[in-house]
């Protein structure tokens, strides 16, 4: 059985990803469509060992798609995805726009692959927020032996989760700051070449930030909403790839070493915990890979069975287009989708 698959927002950082991704892992495709906004028409994008050109996502027929993997922003999906729905093909959306609301289900396979039976409703399944994805990868095995209670999250995002935008002001302000040029801050809050930016997203009334209130709210809806979960989220300026520093307070006691061996048995985790100079992974290491990986494993002594860890991952991939992809795949090997096309 072959699918055919649409990708809206194909010219983007994510897109980009999704196409690759799905090339890698001969997702099987009996077409693949790129799509974007009129302004678009006509750019190439890479799919494996072709060139596709992109089409206009309004004026794209989807009754006879059976995959949208939609990563255009929160206005676009809203507007689009149950439109598209509607017309039988199911939407894997990257936005915030559906991942709170109650008839989509909000999906991350190596934790919550049952939860995908319920997108029959609007046709439509949640990614979530790249930060969340490689926080509850993290959580998943230590909640199901330990029962985890409460979390406390400081995040360190890299700029490529703010799209190309943000990746070219990292690289601009670098390289005026290398030759002795003006800095322009246009799409960060402040200046993000050697520095850090303690806001990612508006501020909400209680003095968080939107990206942290995902976080909470995403962990609970895809976990187990009797946790509890602070967050913290601060922008970096690193290319790719997403860090946390994690703390964690569980029921049931645990060691490190107990932990380790746990979260090494785990899918979609690599564990790299050396004691030792670089024995430990990082962005630059995570970067281009599949896996959330986990260092820095140690007990917590100021609080009853409570762990700290490191855990890094590239929020392109696991945080975005990976988990799509994964996501699609989950619908296919449970049967839960037919290929609306007759093969030839």
């Amino acid at each position: 059985m072959s699918f055919k698959v649409a990708i809206v927002g194909a010219t983007g950082n994510v897109g980009r990803e999704m196409l690759d991704i799905l090339a890698e892992r001969a997702f099987p495709v009996s077409e693949v469509v790129a799509l974007a906004s009129s302004r678009s028409i006509g750019t190439e994008v890479s799919f494996g060992d072709k060139t596709l050109k992109c089409k206009s996502l309004e004026h794209y027929d989807f009754s006879d798609t059976d995959i949208c993997l939609m990563s255009a922003g929160g206005e676009i999906s809203k507007a689009w995805s149950p439109k598209i729905g509607q017309q039988g093909c199911v939407v894997i959306d990257n936005s915030s726009a559906w991942r709170m609301h109650p008839d989509v289900p909000l999906v991350v396979p190596e934790v919550n692959a049952a939860a995908v039976a319920g997108f029959s409703k609007m046709n439509i399944i949640a990614n979530p927020n790249c930060s969340t994805a490689q926080l509850v990868v993290a959580l998943k095995p230590l909640h199901d032996k330990y029962v985890v209670k409460r979390v406390v999250v400081s995040t360190y995002q890299s700029v490529s989760g703010a799209g190309k935008e943000g990746m070219d002001e990292l690289f601009n302000q670098t390289r005026a700051v290398f030759s002795a040029g003006e800095v322009v801050t246009k799409k960060f809050p402040a200046r993000i070449s050697f520095n850090l930016i303690p806001q990612i997203d508006v501020f909400m009334e209680d003095g968080f930030t939107k990206e942290e209130w995902k976080m909470m709210a995403e962990t609970k809806k895809i976990l187990d909403p009797k946790i509890k979960l602070t967050a913290t989220c601060v922008r970096v300026p690193v290319f790719i790839g997403h860090s946390e520093s994690v703390n964690i307070e569980c029921e049931k006691p645990v060691t490190a070493d107990e932990a380790r061996e746990v979260l090494r048995a785990a899918p979609g985790i690599l564990v790299i915990d050396k004691h030792e100079p670089g024995g430990y992974a990082t962005p630059h290491e995570a970067a281009g890979e599949d896996a959330t990986y986990i260092s820095r494993i140690r007990e917590d002594a100021t609080v009853e069975n409570g762990l700290a860890f490191w855990c890094v991952s590239d929020n392109l991939r696991k945080g975005a287009a990976l988990n799509a992809v994964q996501i699609a795949e989950v619908l296919i090997n449970r049967k839960l989708i037919q290929p609306r096309q007759k093969a030839a």
